[in-house]
């Protein structure tokens, strides 16, 4: 059993090239500026012994191919690194009642190695996943998940701009097209499934205004704390205890 959190845990999550980099950094400083004491933390944690496996795996040392990664073995790399981050670095922020304002997290892994299952699979994994890293590990349950919807061609020049048109910097994720179009529908599952607040980034065409996106960020954040703010309120679980629905919104 965990202890009662006394903290909140803001979660930033989506598809690479939403920009939850940035929108952290911006959403950090407009919590700050309000007088909130803040502490920003990034999975995976590339500087630290504790992301070997993952940095291994992103760089094709097991395969080129992620689908050909077990999909639960994955999911523990990510989770150990999560594991010593907390222990290290941020627990006591969280117990002492600050705010940790988190880019990906425990969603990342419903979102990147869900995507590996077929279908019917998604539920018990879901389930699966907040036993093994919330009740085993006894990491902290985030009070909201907010998820940077962008549409995926702007993201993807996005992706390329960032390592100035270099294709071949790219992770194994991000060079395999077919397996993102695989995590927008288990983005869009986890989202519906787990409660998360959904953020549109673009207009179709183009990002929207960074300052329009940080804006819809603090809405949800400054939403999902008023509704956690009770005595005795439960910080919300990654699954709802009610059936989960399929992509196509079908029982």
């Amino acid at each position: 059993m965990q202890p009662e959190a006394r903290g909140r845990l803001f979660v930033l999550d989506g598809l690479d090239g939403a920009g939850k980099t940035t929108q952290t950094e911006r959403v950090a400083a407009a919590l700050r500026a309000r007088g909130e004491r803040v502490r920003v933390i990034s999975f995976p944690d590339y500087k630290e012994p504790s992301s070997a496996l993952v940095r291994m795996y992103l760089a094709g040392e097991f395969s080129s191919d992620p689908d050909e990664v077990n999909a639960y073995a994955a999911s523990s790399f990510y989770a150990v690194d999560r594991y010593a981050s907390y222990h290290k670095f941020w627990r006591e922020d969280y117990e002492s009642g600050g705010i940790v304002l988190a880019t990906r997290y425990v969603s990342s892994n419903a979102i990147h190695q869900m995507a590996k299952l077929p279908a019917g699979e998604w539920e018990g994994y879901l389930r699966w996943l907040e036993d093994f890293e919330y009740e085993k590990l006894g990491l902290p349950r985030p009070d909201a998940v907010i998820f940077l919807q962008m549409d995926r061609a702007v993201a993807d020049r996005l992706i390329l701009a960032r390592y100035e048109g270099d294709a071949e910097r790219k992770d194994i994720h991000e060079k395999d097209r077919a397996y993102l179009d695989r995590c927008q529908q288990t983005a869009a599952f986890a989202a519906n499934a787990c409660g998360w607040k959904v953020v549109r980034c673009d207009d179709g065409d183009a990002p929207l205004p960074l300052e329009d996106i940080t804006a819809q960020i603090l809405a949800a954040i400054d939403g999902a704390a008023a509704a956690t703010s009770f005595p005795g309120k439960e910080h919300p679980r990654i699954c709802n205890s009610d059936p989960l629905k399929s992509p196509t919104g079908r029982s």
